[in-house]
Protein backbone atom coordinates (compact mmCIF):
# COMPACT_ATOMS: atom_id res chain seq x y z
CA UNK A 1 0.00 0.00 0.00
CA UNK A 2 1.37 3.15 -1.23
CA UNK A 3 1.86 6.05 1.25
CA UNK A 4 -0.04 9.17 1.07
CA UNK A 5 1.57 12.48 2.12
CA UNK A 6 -0.99 15.27 3.76
CA UNK A 7 0.60 18.37 4.67
CA UNK A 8 4.32 17.14 6.18
CA UNK A 9 2.64 13.72 7.16
CA UNK A 10 2.97 10.38 5.55
CA UNK A 11 0.11 8.02 6.50
CA UNK A 12 0.59 4.76 5.38
CA UNK A 13 0.75 0.82 6.95
CA UNK A 14 3.95 1.49 7.98
CA UNK A 15 3.48 5.13 9.79
CA UNK A 16 1.61 5.81 13.55
CA UNK A 17 -2.22 6.20 12.78
CA UNK A 18 -3.01 9.13 11.80
CA UNK A 19 -5.23 10.93 14.79
CA UNK A 20 -7.60 13.26 13.55
CA UNK A 21 -9.63 15.74 16.71
CA UNK A 22 -13.10 16.95 14.81
CA UNK A 23 -14.20 19.90 16.71
CA UNK A 24 -17.80 19.73 14.61
CA UNK A 25 -19.96 22.50 16.47
CA UNK A 26 -19.01 21.39 20.36
CA UNK A 27 -17.25 24.56 20.52
CA UNK A 28 -20.92 26.13 20.90
CA UNK A 29 -20.45 29.25 18.91
CA UNK A 30 -17.66 30.43 20.72
CA UNK A 31 -14.46 31.08 19.11
CA UNK A 32 -12.52 31.57 22.64
CA UNK A 33 -13.66 28.12 23.23
CA UNK A 34 -12.70 26.52 19.45
CA UNK A 35 -9.25 27.87 19.94
CA UNK A 36 -9.38 26.28 23.52
CA UNK A 37 -10.55 23.38 21.73
CA UNK A 38 -7.52 23.03 19.30
CA UNK A 39 -5.23 24.04 22.38
CA UNK A 40 -6.33 21.08 23.95
CA UNK A 41 -6.05 18.95 20.86
CA UNK A 42 -2.57 19.20 20.19
CA UNK A 43 -1.68 18.92 24.03
CA UNK A 44 -3.46 15.64 23.77
CA UNK A 45 -0.97 14.21 20.80
CA UNK A 46 -3.77 14.83 18.00
CA UNK A 47 -2.10 15.11 14.85
CA UNK A 48 -4.88 17.23 12.58
CA UNK A 49 -7.86 19.28 13.59
CA UNK A 50 -10.72 19.04 11.33
CA UNK A 51 -13.82 21.59 11.39
CA UNK A 52 -17.22 21.44 9.31
CA UNK A 53 -17.73 23.82 6.85
CA UNK A 54 -21.32 25.00 6.10
CA UNK A 55 -24.09 27.25 6.62
CA UNK A 56 -27.47 26.65 7.88
CA UNK A 57 -29.17 27.32 4.42
CA UNK A 58 -26.01 25.84 2.62
CA UNK A 59 -27.18 22.35 4.27
CA UNK A 60 -31.02 22.48 4.23
CA UNK A 61 -34.36 24.38 4.24
CA UNK A 62 -35.50 26.45 6.50
CA UNK A 63 -38.90 24.54 6.29
CA UNK A 64 -41.23 23.35 9.52
CA UNK A 65 -42.92 20.49 8.21
CA UNK A 66 -42.56 16.82 9.11
CA UNK A 67 -39.67 16.40 6.19
CA UNK A 68 -37.42 18.87 8.05
CA UNK A 69 -37.84 17.72 11.92
CA UNK A 70 -35.84 15.12 12.92
CA UNK A 71 -38.34 12.25 14.03
CA UNK A 72 -36.54 9.57 15.58
CA UNK A 73 -37.25 9.05 19.02
CA UNK A 74 -33.86 7.97 20.34
CA UNK A 75 -31.53 10.77 18.22
CA UNK A 76 -29.76 12.84 20.46
CA UNK A 77 -31.42 15.61 18.38
CA UNK A 78 -34.66 14.25 18.47
CA UNK A 79 -37.87 16.79 17.56
CA UNK A 80 -35.09 19.68 16.16
CA UNK A 81 -35.46 20.80 13.10
CA UNK A 82 -32.66 19.97 10.80
CA UNK A 83 -32.28 24.23 10.13
CA UNK A 84 -31.61 25.10 13.81
CA UNK A 85 -29.58 22.36 14.46
CA UNK A 86 -27.13 23.46 11.72
CA UNK A 87 -27.67 26.95 12.90
CA UNK A 88 -26.41 25.60 16.26
CA UNK A 89 -23.58 23.53 15.21
CA UNK A 90 -22.36 25.78 12.43
CA UNK A 91 -18.77 26.96 11.98
CA UNK A 92 -18.36 30.46 11.18
CA UNK A 93 -16.56 30.91 8.29
CA UNK A 94 -14.68 33.50 9.10
CA UNK A 95 -13.45 31.53 12.09
CA UNK A 96 -11.65 28.61 9.65
CA UNK A 97 -8.20 31.07 9.49
CA UNK A 98 -7.31 31.55 12.59
CA UNK A 99 -8.13 28.04 13.69
CA UNK A 100 -5.89 26.71 11.17
CA UNK A 101 -3.46 29.08 11.73
CA UNK A 102 -3.56 28.21 15.88
CA UNK A 103 -3.56 24.21 14.86
CA UNK A 104 -0.12 24.97 12.33
CA UNK A 105 1.41 27.04 15.07
CA UNK A 106 0.91 24.06 17.11
CA UNK A 107 2.28 21.54 14.90
CA UNK A 108 -0.68 19.98 13.89
CA UNK A 109 -2.58 19.89 9.96
CA UNK A 110 -5.80 21.55 9.97
CA UNK A 111 -8.75 20.72 7.33
CA UNK A 112 -12.25 20.62 6.93
CA UNK A 113 -15.18 18.66 5.67
CA UNK A 114 -16.71 20.53 3.21
CA UNK A 115 -20.82 20.25 2.37
CA UNK A 116 -21.10 22.16 -0.76
CA UNK A 117 -19.53 23.15 -3.37
CA UNK A 118 -18.64 26.90 -2.68
CA UNK A 119 -17.01 25.28 0.62
CA UNK A 120 -14.68 23.59 -1.46
CA UNK A 121 -13.24 27.02 -3.16
CA UNK A 122 -13.20 28.66 0.35
CA UNK A 123 -11.21 25.95 2.12
CA UNK A 124 -8.76 25.92 -1.24
CA UNK A 125 -8.47 29.50 -0.50
CA UNK A 126 -7.07 28.36 2.26
CA UNK A 127 -4.61 26.12 1.38
CA UNK A 128 -5.78 23.21 3.11
CA UNK A 129 -3.79 20.17 2.77
CA UNK A 130 -6.82 17.57 2.14
CA UNK A 131 -10.45 17.24 1.67
CA UNK A 132 -13.15 15.28 3.95
CA UNK A 133 -16.35 13.92 2.27
CA UNK A 134 -18.71 13.28 5.42
CA UNK A 135 -20.75 10.06 5.11
CA UNK A 136 -24.14 11.62 4.41
CA UNK A 137 -22.54 13.75 1.06
CA UNK A 138 -20.70 10.37 -0.27
CA UNK A 139 -23.60 10.29 -2.30
CA UNK A 140 -23.45 13.82 -3.55
CA UNK A 141 -21.35 13.08 -6.82
CA UNK A 142 -21.18 17.08 -7.66
CA UNK A 143 -19.17 17.56 -4.45
CA UNK A 144 -16.68 14.27 -4.50
CA UNK A 145 -16.36 15.85 -8.19
CA UNK A 146 -15.53 19.41 -7.07
CA UNK A 147 -13.36 18.23 -4.26
CA UNK A 148 -11.16 16.04 -6.45
CA UNK A 149 -10.68 18.44 -8.99
CA UNK A 150 -8.56 20.16 -6.34
CA UNK A 151 -5.46 17.74 -6.49
CA UNK A 152 -5.70 17.36 -3.04
CA UNK A 153 -5.62 14.15 -0.88
CA UNK A 154 -9.23 13.00 -0.17
CA UNK A 155 -10.85 11.26 2.87
CA UNK A 156 -14.55 9.90 2.91
CA UNK A 157 -16.09 8.47 5.75
CA UNK A 158 -18.52 5.31 4.02
CA UNK A 159 -21.17 4.96 6.71
CA UNK A 160 -24.30 3.98 5.52
CA UNK A 161 -23.01 3.40 2.07
CA UNK A 162 -23.30 0.24 -0.25
CA UNK A 163 -20.14 -0.88 -2.12
CA UNK A 164 -21.50 0.30 -5.45
CA UNK A 165 -22.24 3.81 -3.72
CA UNK A 166 -18.54 3.73 -2.48
CA UNK A 167 -17.42 2.58 -6.13
CA UNK A 168 -19.03 5.46 -7.52
CA UNK A 169 -17.83 8.02 -5.63
CA UNK A 170 -14.42 6.55 -5.68
CA UNK A 171 -14.01 6.50 -9.69
CA UNK A 172 -15.65 10.13 -9.60
CA UNK A 173 -12.48 10.84 -7.20
CA UNK A 174 -10.17 9.17 -9.79
CA UNK A 175 -11.84 10.67 -13.14
CA UNK A 176 -10.74 14.03 -11.54
CA UNK A 177 -7.32 12.63 -11.56
CA UNK A 178 -7.41 12.06 -7.71
CA UNK A 179 -5.71 8.87 -6.66
CA UNK A 180 -4.71 9.80 -3.03
CA UNK A 181 -7.86 8.61 -1.44
CA UNK A 182 -8.49 7.60 2.03
CA UNK A 183 -11.70 5.43 3.14
CA UNK A 184 -12.97 5.45 6.41
CA UNK A 185 -15.36 2.81 8.28
CA UNK A 186 -17.84 4.64 9.75
CA UNK A 187 -21.38 3.62 11.36
CA UNK A 188 -23.54 6.96 10.76
CA UNK A 189 -25.47 6.68 14.31
CA UNK A 190 -24.51 8.75 17.21
CA UNK A 191 -23.72 7.45 19.15
CA UNK A 192 -22.67 4.40 17.42
CA UNK A 193 -22.37 0.80 19.35
CA UNK A 194 -19.84 -1.72 19.30
CA UNK A 195 -21.67 -4.28 18.06
CA UNK A 196 -23.16 -2.01 14.85
CA UNK A 197 -19.53 -1.11 14.11
CA UNK A 198 -18.11 -4.28 12.32
CA UNK A 199 -14.71 -3.44 12.12
CA UNK A 200 -13.47 -6.69 9.82
CA UNK A 201 -15.08 -4.89 6.71
CA UNK A 202 -11.82 -2.59 6.92
CA UNK A 203 -9.63 -5.06 5.33
CA UNK A 204 -12.37 -6.25 2.97
CA UNK A 205 -12.94 -2.25 2.22
CA UNK A 206 -8.93 -1.85 1.28
CA UNK A 207 -8.70 -4.96 -0.86
CA UNK A 208 -11.75 -3.90 -2.66
CA UNK A 209 -10.21 -0.64 -3.80
CA UNK A 210 -7.06 -0.31 -3.28
CA UNK A 211 -7.04 2.14 -0.78
CA UNK A 212 -6.16 3.13 2.67
CA UNK A 213 -8.78 2.57 5.36
CA UNK A 214 -9.26 4.35 8.59
CA UNK A 215 -12.10 4.62 11.20
CA UNK A 216 -14.52 8.04 11.85
CA UNK A 217 -15.88 6.67 15.22
CA UNK A 218 -18.48 7.45 17.08
CA UNK A 219 -18.70 4.79 19.90
CA UNK A 220 -17.78 5.73 23.16
CA UNK A 221 -14.15 5.33 24.86
CA UNK A 222 -10.93 4.19 22.57
CA UNK A 223 -11.26 0.12 22.41
CA UNK A 224 -12.91 -0.10 18.76
CA UNK A 225 -10.18 2.80 17.66
CA UNK A 226 -7.42 0.19 18.84
CA UNK A 227 -9.35 -2.79 17.84
CA UNK A 228 -9.41 -1.08 14.32
CA UNK A 229 -5.61 -0.34 14.17
CA UNK A 230 -4.69 -3.96 14.92
CA UNK A 231 -7.03 -4.86 11.56
CA UNK A 232 -5.00 -1.82 9.54
CA UNK A 233 -7.05 1.46 10.00
CA UNK A 234 -4.27 3.98 9.03
CA UNK A 235 -6.32 7.26 10.42
CA UNK A 236 -8.62 7.42 13.36
CA UNK A 237 -11.09 10.45 13.53
CA UNK A 238 -13.30 11.17 16.86
CA UNK A 239 -14.98 13.87 17.42
CA UNK A 240 -13.19 16.03 20.98
CA UNK A 241 -15.03 18.50 23.71
CA UNK A 242 -13.41 19.72 26.10
CA UNK A 243 -16.29 18.84 28.97
CA UNK A 244 -19.30 16.27 27.75
CA UNK A 245 -21.09 17.50 30.83
CA UNK A 246 -20.61 21.48 29.62
CA UNK A 247 -22.88 20.30 26.52
CA UNK A 248 -22.21 20.89 22.94
CA UNK A 249 -23.66 19.21 19.73
CA UNK A 250 -22.07 16.15 19.57
CA UNK A 251 -20.48 16.07 23.13
CA UNK A 252 -22.44 12.76 23.63
CA UNK A 253 -20.63 10.88 21.77
CA UNK A 254 -17.18 12.91 21.90
CA UNK A 255 -13.84 12.05 23.42
CA UNK A 256 -12.07 14.67 26.35
CA UNK A 257 -8.63 15.69 26.70
CA UNK A 258 -7.44 12.94 28.71
CA UNK A 259 -9.68 10.16 26.31
CA UNK A 260 -7.75 11.70 23.23
CA UNK A 261 -4.55 11.51 24.67
CA UNK A 262 -4.76 7.91 25.61
CA UNK A 263 -6.45 7.47 22.17
CA UNK A 264 -2.85 8.46 20.63
CA UNK A 265 -1.18 6.57 23.05
CA UNK A 266 -2.93 3.31 22.94
CA UNK A 267 -3.94 3.34 18.93
CA UNK A 268 0.51 4.10 18.54
CA UNK A 269 0.95 0.97 20.95
CA UNK A 270 -1.40 -0.92 18.92
CA UNK A 271 0.59 0.07 15.65
CA UNK A 272 3.76 -0.77 17.35
CA UNK A 273 2.67 -4.22 18.07
CA UNK A 274 1.88 -5.09 14.39
CA UNK A 275 5.34 -6.94 13.91
CA UNK A 276 5.41 -9.71 11.37
CA UNK A 277 5.25 -13.28 11.96
CA UNK A 278 7.45 -14.24 14.59
CA UNK A 279 7.88 -17.41 16.63
CA UNK A 280 11.12 -18.80 18.98
CA UNK A 281 11.02 -15.33 20.32
CA UNK A 282 12.26 -12.00 19.62
CA UNK A 283 15.75 -10.81 20.12
CA UNK A 284 14.32 -9.29 23.48
CA UNK A 285 13.29 -12.71 24.85
CA UNK A 286 16.60 -14.47 24.52
CA UNK A 287 17.97 -13.51 28.35
CA UNK A 288 14.12 -14.62 29.57
CA UNK A 289 14.87 -17.90 27.92
CA UNK A 290 17.62 -18.40 30.73
CA UNK A 291 14.93 -18.99 33.15
CA UNK A 292 12.87 -21.81 31.42
CA UNK A 293 13.25 -25.15 33.26
CA UNK A 294 15.79 -27.67 32.96
CA UNK A 295 16.71 -30.80 34.55
CA UNK A 296 19.29 -30.37 37.84
CA UNK A 297 20.61 -32.66 40.56
CA UNK A 298 18.29 -32.39 43.70
CA UNK A 299 20.13 -34.06 45.76
CA UNK A 300 23.77 -34.94 46.10
CA UNK A 301 24.87 -38.05 44.10
CA UNK A 302 27.42 -40.40 44.36
CA UNK A 303 28.83 -41.64 41.05
CA UNK A 304 27.10 -44.91 40.60
CA UNK A 305 23.77 -43.84 41.82
CA UNK A 306 20.72 -44.10 39.69
CA UNK A 307 19.01 -40.99 38.55
CA UNK A 308 15.56 -40.81 39.75
CA UNK A 309 12.76 -38.22 41.16
CA UNK A 310 14.46 -38.17 44.63
CA UNK A 311 17.37 -36.60 43.55
CA UNK A 312 16.80 -34.75 40.19
CA UNK A 313 14.04 -32.28 39.84
CA UNK A 314 12.77 -30.61 36.67
CA UNK A 315 13.42 -26.26 37.84
CA UNK A 316 13.74 -22.83 37.01
CA UNK A 317 16.54 -22.32 35.14
CA UNK A 318 17.78 -23.54 32.18
CA UNK A 319 21.58 -24.18 32.23
CA UNK A 320 20.58 -28.17 32.67
CA UNK A 321 19.36 -30.55 30.21
CA UNK A 322 15.98 -29.71 29.00
CA UNK A 323 12.82 -31.26 30.27
CA UNK A 324 12.00 -33.19 26.96
CA UNK A 325 14.90 -35.81 28.11
CA UNK A 326 13.43 -36.39 31.86
CA UNK A 327 12.48 -39.98 30.97
CA UNK A 328 15.86 -40.52 29.04
CA UNK A 329 17.90 -39.97 32.21
CA UNK A 330 15.63 -41.17 34.52
CA UNK A 331 17.20 -44.82 35.51
CA UNK A 332 20.71 -44.36 34.27
CA UNK A 333 23.59 -44.17 36.67
CA UNK A 334 25.53 -41.21 37.65
CA UNK A 335 29.19 -40.86 36.15
CA UNK A 336 30.57 -38.77 39.04
CA UNK A 337 29.30 -37.60 42.42
CA UNK A 338 27.32 -34.28 41.87
CA UNK A 339 26.65 -31.57 44.52
CA UNK A 340 22.76 -30.67 44.98
CA UNK A 341 22.05 -27.97 42.71
CA UNK A 342 23.95 -28.63 39.40
CA UNK A 343 22.28 -28.62 35.94
CA UNK A 344 22.61 -31.73 34.67
CA UNK A 345 24.33 -32.44 31.08
CA UNK A 346 24.99 -35.70 29.03
CA UNK A 347 28.77 -36.35 30.04
CA UNK A 348 27.55 -37.04 33.72
CA UNK A 349 24.87 -39.52 32.68
CA UNK A 350 26.05 -43.55 31.94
Amino acid sequence: MVDIKIGNRLIGPAHTPFIIAELSGNHQQSLELAISMVDSAAAAGAHAIKLQTFTADSMTLDVDNEHFVIQEKESLWSGESLHALYQKAATPYEWHKPLFEKAKSLGMLAFSSPFDEDAVDFLDALDVPCFKIASFELTDIPLIRKAASKGKPLIMSTGMASLSEIELAVNTAKAEGCTNIILLKCTSTYPALPTHTNLVTIAHLRDAFGCQVGLSDHTAGVGVSVAAVALGATVIEKHFVLDRQAGGVDAAFSLEPSELSSLVIETGRAHQSMGQVCYSGTAAEEKSKLYRRSIYISEDVKAGDVLSSNNVKIVRPAYGLAPKHWDDICGKMAKCDLKKGTPLSWDMVE
